[in-house]
């Protein structure tokens, strides 16, 4: 079995015009061009899954008929040809990391086994070919990284492991109950990197620039993280994918049941070239192959001038060259040695220990039912699991119209940062989407459908009745009232306060004022009431110095179930509310406008 066949086809001499053409572009495209235009469609299908089908503006409210508007979940089907969280699912260290913290079982694993299974073909293909952080550290090193040489290290020194190391250091702390791959698992690491960089500007220049929500020390952290991705290359290229991407040593470590592997014949002449342009340092001293580093891209095949290279299944044998000739001095363990590896492990197993304690000590205090609790996504799973399993993407922050979805900077300690957040002082959440539930990765946010969104509760709505206008006896507003009316929802009804009485004691008519008053049952924590009564009475008119009606969450505020149906659960809400009512008055009396 041969791997290597497009190698010769791209030699003849009467595709001399084309090798022209791709020898302009770079060396590797010349060496390896299937690899290069492998890495530029998943690069290009990335971000249009993220920039287009992520991007929720496309979608237009249906205003021939007076049905219940669906219309960011119908477009988000549309656009949806390949789920828009395709790369993150089929990055291992996401599901693997996820299953193991939150001890259950991850949607997302099924994929990552597939993927992995793959790679028992194309060793750590997902790292040659489809990771879209690789092709971008790429485009860095070409654009900027190879102009600075100072910074440069050697191909041998403490750092050559540090990805089996990291990796050791996420999975322990996962066995701890605390997720901290999305620190550094390479899809999150660049969606996340995308959200906070590239995204703001999508919003400014295509929407309005006042639109694009505020920065915080979360976004900051985040950016530098990036950033120092990025600039690994002035060290080495591509320093990230070989030597500290914690996802590409999962791949490494499945490399060790490959069926394929870069072989070296005997008519090798030790010209050097393959250990030059290889971009994973996979190649020895002697021209032989690191298996676990190898990501079959095959750009050693194209430079080599006597055709000594083959990719073939890893039991053949047949001409191949005498292995360490020259010498390469490695031992077994590799190219620092035992000692190198016992100071590595002992770092990892540290390391995940200390991150471990330090997380849960600042951490959410989730004990504590006086401290401070976000407004979570629909379908977010009980607190506990959800800062298990959400991975710290930002996928659901993109596909969020009106950017309802926050990121968290420090509120929770270490435990939260980057976990989504509705900040309802901003918006509301939109009753006709759902696109946080479609496109999470690992099930923090369950999947449910519009149905099921719409009776979910994230959390209640409360009243301040001292800087409420009309309950303050100020003067008179109904702007929440009319916000949630609009929605559909129906969850604020009027009271007549501030009553005058005459000189019998009889209400005077019409005197006083009609105030808001929330009805539980009814209320789903849509924040829409909030951000009306922000956005006007505070940012407007400068009449109150923060919303008189809030979202809060809490016990019995919201439903956080790992399983089941809401709208269940609203009816035997309902059950136990009214149980004196006939079912049909009683479901007329609950049940939002989209279900009556």
């Amino acid at each position: 079995m041969r791997l290597d066949h497009f190698l010769p086809f791209m030699k003849k001499s009467k595709f001399g015009a084309i090798r022209r053409a791709l020898q302009r572009l770079g060396p590797t495209w010349l060496s390896s061009p299937v690899r290069r235009v492998v890495q530029a469609v998943c690069l290009c299908t990335f971000l249009v899954l993220f920039f287009y089908v992520c991007w929720p503006y496309t979608a237009r409210p249906d205003t021939s008929t007076s049905d219940w508007p669906s219309h960011y979940t119908d477009e988000l089907t549309r656009k949806e040809k390949i789920a828009a969280e395709f790369f993150l699912i089929i990055d291992p260290l996401v599901s693997f990391s996820t299953a193991i913290a939150s001890r259950s079982w991850v949607w997302s694993l099924t994929s990552a086994a597939i993927i992995l299974a793959a790679c028992l073909l194309i060793p750590r293909g997902f790292c040659g070919y489809l990771c879209p952080l690789g092709t971008v550290i790429d485009l860095f090193d070409w654009s900027v990284g190879k102009r600075i040489t100072r910074f440069r290290v050697p191909d041998d020194g403490w750092w050559v492991h540090i990805k089996y190391y990291v990796l050791l250091a996420i999975l322990i702390a996962a066995a701890c109950g605390v997720l901290i791959s999305g620190v550094f698992a390479a899809i999150p690491v660049i969606t996340r990197g995308l959200l906070f960089t590239l995204a703001p500007l999508q919003t400014g220049l295509l929407r309005e620039w006042h639109l694009v929500p505020p920065v915080s020390i979360g976004h900051v952290v985040s950016l530098a993280l990036f950033a120092t991705v990025l600039g690994l290359g002035f060290l080495k290229p591509r320093f990230w994918c070989r030597y500290v991407c914690p996802s590409g040593a999962v791949f490494s470590l499945g490399n060790l049941f490959r069926v394929t592997e870069r072989k070296v014949e005997s008519s090798c002449i030790h010209c050097n070239k393959c250990v030059e342009i290889c971009p994973f340092d996979a190649i020895k001293l002697d021209f032989t192959t690191r298996t676990t580093d190898c990501t079959m891209c095959q750009s050693c095949g194209g430079v080599c001038p006597t055709q000594a290279i083959k990719f073939v299944d890893r039991w053949e044998l047949v001409q191949l060259k005498a292995p360490d000739d020259p010498p390469t001095h490695e031992t077994a363990l590799g190219r620092r040695g035992f000692l190198s590896a016992a100071v590595g492990v002992a770092a990892g197993v540290t390391g995940g220990l200390s991150v471990a304690g330090v997380t849960k000590v600042w951490g959410a205090d989730l004990d504590n039912p006086n401290a401070w609790r976000p407004i979570r996504p629909p379908g977010s799973v009980p607190e506990a699991e959800f800062l298990q399993m959400c991975i710290r993407c930002g996928e659901c922050f993109k596909a969020c119209p009106n950017d309802v979805l926050h990121p968290l900077s420090f509120q929770q300690g270490l435990e939260g940062l980057w976990t989504p957040r509705v900040n309802a002082d901003w918006a509301g959440c939109e009753s006709s989407c759902n696109a946080c539930t479609q496109v999470c990765p690992t099930g923090a946010i369950r999947a449910i459908p519009l149905e099921e969104k719409r009776v979910c509760r994230i959390g209640l709505a409360e009243i301040n009745l001292q800087t409420c206008l009309p309950h303050a006896g100020k003067e008179a507003c109904q702007l929440c009232v009319d916000e949630c009316h609009n929605a559909g929802y129906h969850a604020i009804e009027f009271a007549r306060v501030h009553t005058e009485v005459d000189a019998s004691g009889n209400p005077v008519e019409d005197s006083g004022f009609v105030a808001p008053v929330i009805l539980a049952d009814k209320c789903v924590g849509c924040g829409l009431c909030q951000t009306r009564c922000y956005g006007i009475n505070v940012a407007d008119k400068h009449l109150l110095t923060d919303s008189a009606v809030t979202i809060f969450a809490g016990t019995g505020k919201e439903d956080r179930i790992m399983s089941g149906s809401y709208v269940a659960l609203r009816e035997e809400e309902r059950a136990r509310n009214a149980p004196q009512q006939a079912p049909d008055a009683a479901n007329e009396n609950y049940l939002p406008d989209f279900l009556k």
